[in-house]
């Protein structure tokens, strides 16, 4: 048995116990590593299970170096950044260079398959726990919303996936993949699972805010059924968030990036972090965007595009909200931005900025948002311009420029177009503009069918259609599946 096959699929339970999901459970102090032996044996064990999957959503496999580089680096929303020679895995992946022996595929397909495995022993082991049967099935829901959130991802980067539902034994490490239908049938069913027992956000008592919670199932649903073009099923439950009325636009665009605008009415799903111990509350998604040579210690990857600037209506407050240039006065007034001579074109994405990491670097206490209010608005004007209901797209289309011009009655008129066909291609940049480097524009992109035009007119010329709107399947994992895995066209 490979090393390496034990690692990506976490045969054995080893789970670190730590909390992930509000100000209590991220000051509980970690209990160590306990194993199948002697794991699983009380509610606690329970609640601490659920909450290593969230743990493991910080981590840097997951939701830093490599998913920055295949969600937005790769896209025409953002460029590697950085100095020119630093980190060359990701200018393959920005220049469309990249092969199956990339560090990025490889390190979220192995990031997420651990996540998903904890996901498994969770749910597998919840259920022989003699508890509350009410907790015992939110926990269950709130870990195969977890699993469904990763298999959207790995689906989308790889298509035909292994589908792993149960926690492996040794000698099951050979699977084969599954075709993309399949994941998205288990996907659509986990979360369906997860709606029906998880409680609404505001039934969450204070200290438990971040967990998932009906509203973000129904959401990542919502997203599921659009990539998937089923757009009634997309407008259904999308106004299912929207009529819940456990929502709402934050009135200043720019105070959702910060601390003050983290679990705030516009958040659907954050993962939670905290300026602690890196190691079980910190994550270094913002350290590696963040500003290069500046206090909190920056690596200053995933610039901000030329392209990207560009698209942004004259006026549009929300461009200096998403963008940090050398000589602006940080968010937090503490400091001016420098010219970094070493950095070409330099710029940074102040959405990913926060205040100085105490202490050491990894120490980013910073949230990282997966989805907010505007975007799901975004998600049920797309579909019900597409079910035919042009007039109440509007209505959630010009919500979202409504709230973004704020002030400046001059900036961002309100939309007025009523033929489908155009009013697709409005809603498609408000998407971009409203979510940019929010680690969306590359999914989009792939699902309206546009990354092959989009990424040649942007000069990314060694883009092949047909063969990289999926990623390569890791040849590592074909080696050791010993031809089990099967790889994607082209590569």
């Amino acid at each position: 048995m490979n090393y390496r096959t034990i690692r990506i699929f976490s045969l054995a339970l080893t789970l670190t116990l730590i909390s992930s999901c509000g100000e209590d459970f991220l000051n509980k102090e970690p209990l160590g590593e306990l194993t199948s032996d002697t794991f699983f044996e009380t509610p606690e064990h329970a609640v601490l299970a659920t909450n290593a999957v969230y743990a493991h959503l910080r981590d840097w496999q997951v939701h830093v170096f490599s998913f920055i580089g295949l969600t937005d680096i790769i896209s025409d929303d953002a460029d590697k950044g950085s100095t020119p020679n630093d980190a060359a895995f990701l200018r393959e992946i920005d220049e469309f260079t990249f092969d199956a022996g990339n560090t990025a595929p490889s390190s979220v397909w192995s990031g997420y398959y651990q996540g998903i495995n904890r996901a498994n022993v969770a749910i597998q082991n919840i259920p022989n726990v003699d508890m509350d049967a009410e907790l015992q099935a939110r926990l269950i829901g709130e870990c195969k919303f977890l699993r469904a959130y990763m298999y959207f991802n790995l689906v989308r980067w790889f298509g035909d996936l292994p589908l792993i539902t149960e926690p492996l034994s040794p000698e099951e490490f050979s699977i084969p993949r599954s075709p993309a239908a399949d994941i998205y049938t288990f996907i659509e069913q986990d979360l369906l699972n997860a709606i029906d027992v998880l409680p609404q956000k505001s039934e969450y008592p204070a200290s438990e805010l971040g967990r998932a919670t009906r509203g973000a199932a129904q959401g990542i649903l919502a997203k599921v059924y659009l990539t998937r073009g089923n757009f009634a099923a997309a407008e259904q439950y999308a106004m299912a968030v929207i009529n819940s009325g456990e929502y709402a636009l934050m009135s200043n665009y720019a105070d959702i990036f910060t601390a003050a605008g983290e679990n705030a009415s516009e958040s659907i799903f954050e993962i939670q972090t905290a300026a602690f111990d890196p190691a079980v509350t910190g994550s270094q998604y913002n350290e590696v965007q963040g500003v290069r040579g500046s206090p909190n210690l920056g690596w200053g990857f995933n610039r901000p595009s030329d392209d990207l600037v560009t698209a942004f209506e004259s006026g549009d407050p929300r461009l200096n909200a998403t963008v940090l240039y050398p000589g602006e006065v940080l968010p937090d007034g503490s400091d001016i931005i420098v010219d970094n001579p070493d950095i070409v074109n330099e710029r940074f994405n102040q959405k990913a900025w926060v205040p100085e990491h105490p202490g050491f670097n990894g120490n980013g206490p910073g949230n990282i948002r997966r989805l907010r209010y505007a975007d799901l608005l975004l998600v049920a004007a797309e579909a019900l311009n597409e079910n035919g209901n042009t007039q109440q797209a509007l209505t959630y289309l010009n919500q979202v420029r409504t709230r973004a011009r704020g002030t400046r009655t001059n900036v961002l008129p309100d939309i007025t177009e009523t033929n489908t066909n155009a009013l697709r291609e409005i809603i498609w940049h408000e998407r971009r503009v409203e979510l940019a480097m929010e680690q969306h524009r590359w999914f989009d992109l792939v699902r309206q069918g546009r990354a092959a035009e989009v990424m040649q007119a942007v000069g990314k010329d060694n883009f092949t259609p047909g063969k990289h709107e999926l990623l390569p399947i890791p040849q590592s994992e074909i080696d050791i599946t010993e031809g089990a895995l099967t790889q994607n066209p082209g590569y």
